[in-house]
Order: structure tokens, then sequence, then C-alpha cells
């Protein structure tokens, strides 16, 4: 599978998990739900990882469902440590 292919592949995973990105050139843009901030995702290491945050984020191609897992963690926000009644 080629480096666009596997982009395709993610990007079903990412959907199947609420998560919307595009494909732009060689690389995919993944729009968090909670954030204006778009992460760009890249193959590299000959391939071998799928990257994210200047590559210091990365995981495996061959396994696309961990890297949609791994992404959708990413890209969710830390759950509030006061609560959403902190403010009232």
């Amino acid at each position: 599978m080629d480096e666009v292919e596997s982009l395709r592949t993610l990007r079903v995973h990412l959907a199947e998990r609420g998560i919307s990105a595009d494909l732009r050139g060689e690389a995919l843009v993944v729009r968090p739900p909670a954030s204006h901030l778009p992460v760009w995702v890249f193959v590299g290491y000959g391939g071998a990882f799928f990257c994210w945050q200047s590559a210091e984020e990365r995981h495996p191609v061959t396994d696309m469902a961990g890297a949609a897992d791994a992404l959708a963690l990413y890209t969710t926000p830390p759950a509030s440590l006061f609560g959403e009644t902190a403010r009232s």
C-alpha cells in the first residue's frame, strides 16, 4: 500500500470514530471536534509510521485502527479536573 492509500484508509478509520479529515496532497488534515487548529498527519520514516506534531507523535502504518485511536485520543480535549460547575 502506498502512502496516499494509507492516509485514505486512516481517514476511513477516523470517520468511524466521528473525526473529520481531508486528504491534502500527501498529508491528511485532521479536524479535531473541539478545536479550530487542524492536525497534519503524514507518512514518514520510509513509509513505516503515521506522524503528526512535527513527527514527535507517531504510530505504525501497519496498525490502522490503533493509529486512528491514537489520533482520536490526541485530538480529544482532556476532561476538566473541576467539572462543569466549577465556575457556577
